[in-house]
């Protein structure tokens, strides 16, 4: 499996010199190979008796950190859904991108992406699922930006990579209390200590971090806001980021630690509410839209709601539902994407005031939203698979259980109404959607537009075939791994056969006639009614929020980088050395690494006594010198002392290094001095005076105290023990320090060697510059 994850990655090395045959043959034909035998390979594992496979590489083994991958159902829907929507996205592309594009740059980054994806739903590591899940917004980022000369692109980009990042970092605040708690990086293992998590007093705490993680990448409300304006990618990138990928990690990370959080009410509570609400808010708002990417952008966001709410009601039909729409959505979602793709192409816009009458001039793009569309709405015909799943929604609404608290009663007895209140919305936008665009309405175009080529209908006219196969024999699906998936997630071993009828005095059936009816009538009625946006949401906006939040964040970086680059190179080294202070000081203070023993000191000998107070001396004298030969000579004596005090401590070799370097340290300062002005007196105020002298004496007394510290300290095996034993029979040598500084550390010391020659390049360089300005 470890090949499969990074294959994306190694092929992409090889599009930039691939991307350079595009006037002969499109990239994407090279890249549609990749995730078609991705997908190939893992459709080999669909069975009915199918077992989960774990692998194990190790990485970072001394951190407990692994790749390890778990293939179950759930990952196993996920990877399916990566790599077959991927090949179809990668497909609709050859036809989509002209070759004028930056084609190498845009499948490098979709390559990274569909890597970090399958990392993200295969890793059982909590550190390495958080790895991929940041290469994720990093591509993503890239992707969204692809056209980076427009502004909205670039703000787009910025956008979704600013919420969703922060919303990474809480994901990750939370899987490092996981691992602290149960000792153990490996999902798997976390699981298997749930009543220990349970126990938790940093439970909330955990849940809180891993659902913003959650929720700003699966869009929920309030952190939907950046999935409209990432819209301005290419429309291939829509299709699969933002319908089948990347929006659904969060989905897939809640579904993944739900038997974990199912039994803490809260997560009920939570996870049900904003999934609703943002199930309600997204289908309302995509009402409101004129542009065909940013209704389906709020559509998306509202059929992740839909998930997210099922994931939260926690029962075992409300997941099995969830992973059902999971796929379905996929599907619908992936080909009415791709279907605007071919509108915005044929036609030049994608403004829905524009469109209209287009069913007779692109028959077959219309008959494919058409199919689309109404899956999306939910439409209660046998052949849609979106209606399967919405009535499955409604029939978990109605079923939640009580808890002990009141507000998980009356959460419980409002969801099935704003179940019924969302879904109707759903109706409106899907049919607001395919006739604003393929109805009777005559266009408003300069040009007569025509069918699309046969190229790019091919991916989405797949994705309809599945939609309309989904609904006529969903069973085969569900046994094959529908089933898996939701007993990944749920436990449940079984799940009885997906049915369109279910009797004329169901529930569900009656609530999806209520959608379809006071839908109709709202479909009928939205010119009358739609100036209620106006009021709702009006001016008010979360764009508004983060915009300012933007504003106001740039303004106090500012006002905080002008207060401390002041250009002084004093300021700078008294922020570094004081931080230096205070943080270590603070930390050793609270590990209680402050360890002073002095019961196994040497005796001292006088002349010891003299060396040291000398080097103090020659110190201190160093500071009052005006002239800036005795400056140096008077610093040279700090180096000879502490030579002194090697030859003392029977360390010749460690003596005569420190002779050689005082020496040659001395004739270059020499060198380096004459050409600088002589030190004078300088006319500080006495709080400069007194604030040098503080950090300066808190620096040496830090530096001091750790140096004692770390000899009084026995907290694990000294390394010198290991030079010892091995200097010889591993280094070859009998003198430690020159084994240490030639093999044990010899690509320390190499590079050490090539620091100081770049160093002594440049400064030549800069001595010669100076010497040729002045010859002229």
């Amino acid at each position: 499996m470890i090949y499969a994850v990074l294959a994306p990655l190694f092929f992409a090395f090889f599009i930039p010199k691939l991307s350079k045959l595009k006037h002969k043959i499109h990239t994407g034909v090279f890249v549609f190979f990749i995730p078609f035998a991705i997908f190939l390979y893992f459709l080999s594992f669909l069975a009915k008796d199918f077992s989960v496979y774990k692998q194990t590489y190790n990485w970072i083994p001394s951190l407990n950190i692994n790749i390890d991958l778990y293939l179950d159902g759930l990952s196993l829907l996920f990877v399916l859904l990566i790599s077959g929507i991927g090949s179809l996205v990668v497909l609709y592309s050859v036809y989509y991108l002209d070759i004028s594009e930056r084609l190498g740059h845009f499948y490098v980054y979709l390559l990274m992406f569909m890597a970090a994806m399958l990392g993200v739903v295969l890793s059982d590591n909590l550190f390495v699922l958080y790895t991929f899940w940041e290469l994720t917004s990093i591509s993503s980022f890239l992707l969204i930006g692809y056209w980076h000369f427009k502004e909205r692109s670039r703000y787009g980009a910025l956008k979704s990579m600013m919420i969703t990042v922060t919303g990474g970092l809480s994901m990750f605040g939370g899987f490092i209390i996981l691992y602290v708690i149960t000792g153990t990086a490996s999902i798997q293992g976390i699981i298997e200590q749930t009543d220990i998590i349970l126990n938790s007093s940093y439970l909330p705490l955990i849940l809180i971090l891993i659902l913003l993680g959650a929720f700003t990448k699966s869009a929920q409300f309030p952190f939907h806001i950046w999935l409209p304006d990432a819209m301005e990618a290419p429309t291939p990138v829509s299709a699969y980021l933002h319908s089948a990928t990347m929006v659904k990690a969060g989905i897939y990370l809640v579904a993944r630690f739900s038997p974990v959080f199912s039994a803490y009410e809260w997560f009920f509570i939570t996870v049900s509410l904003f999934g609703i609400i943002t199930l309600c808010w997204g289908s309302y708002m995509a009402v409101r839209q004129t542009d065909l990417k940013a209704i389906l952008a709020f559509s998306t966001i509202s059929q992740l709601g839909m998930i997210m709410a099922m994931l939260g009601f926690g029962t075992k039909a409300a997941v099995f539902a969830a992973v059902f729409h999971i796929l379905n959505h996929a599907t619908f979602k992936g080909s009415l994407f791709m279907v605007a793709g071919i509108v915005d192409h044929e036609t030049g816009t994608r403004d829905i005031r524009k469109l209209g009458g287009l069913y007779t001039l692109m028959p077959i793009t219309a008959t494919l939203a058409l199919f689309g569309t109404f899956s999306m709405a939910g439409v209660p015909l046998p052949f849609l698979n979106g209606f399967y799943s919405k009535e499955l929604f409604f029939d978990a609404s109605i079923k939640l259980n009580t808890g002990s608290l009141e507000i998980t009663d009356i959460l419980a007895s409002a969801i099935p109404y704003l179940a019924v209140l969302g879904s109707i919305f759903t109706f409106v936008y899907s049919m607001y959607l395919f006739f604003g665009v393929f109805g009777k309405k005559k266009n408003k175009l300069s040009t007569k537009p025509h069918e699309a080529p046969i190229g790019m209908l091919l991916a989405p006219l797949i994705l309809v075939i599945g939609v309309i196969s989904i609904g006529l024999f969903p069973n085969v699906f569900n046994g094959s791994f529908l089933a898996h998936a939701a007993t990944a997630i749920s436990g449940e071993t079984q799940f009885g056969q997906i049915k369109f009828w279910h009797g004329i005095d169901s529930p569900a059936l009656l609530m999806s006639l209520a959608v379809v009816g006071i839908g109709t009538i709202l479909v009928a009625t939205r010119l009358k009614w739609q100036r209620v946006y106006t009021v709702i949401p009006g001016k008010r906006s979360m764009n508004n929020v983060y915009d300012q939040m933007m504003k106001k964040l740039d303004s106090y970086s500012e006002q905080f980088t002008n207060f401390y680059m002041t250009g002084s190179l004093r300021t700078y080294m008294a922020i570094i050395i004081s931080t230096i202070v205070v943080v270590t000081f603070t930390f050793m203070y609270i590990t209680d690494g402050f360890s002073i023993q002095f019961n196994n000191l040497a005796n001292f000998k006088f002349i010891e006594i003299a060396i040291v107070f000398s080097i103090i001396i020659a110190s201190v004298w160093t500071i009052f010198s005006n002239h800036n030969l005795a400056a140096i000579l008077i610093l040279g004596i700090v180096g000879y002392g502490v030579a002194m005090l090697f030859v003392i401590y029977r360390a010749p070799d460690l003596a005569l290094t420190q002779l050689v370097i005082e020496t040659v340290t001395v004739v270059l300062f020499l060198l380096c001095f004459y050409h600088l002005p002589k030190l004078r007196k300088r006319n500080e105020s006495k709080t400069t005076v007194i604030t040098n002298l503080i950090i300066s004496v808190s620096f040496g007394l830090l530096m001091t105290m750790i140096g004692i510290s770390a000899h009084s300290t026995n907290w694990f095996d000294k390394i010198s023990d290991y030079f010892v034993e091995t200097s010889l029979t591993v280094g070859g040598g009998h003198n430690i320090v020159n084994v240490i500084l030639v093999d044990m550390r010899g690509i320390d010391t190499l590079f050490e060697i090539a620091v100081l020659g770049i160093a002594a390049l440049a400064i030549f360089g800069l001595i010669k510059l100076r010497n040729d300005k002045e010859a002229k």
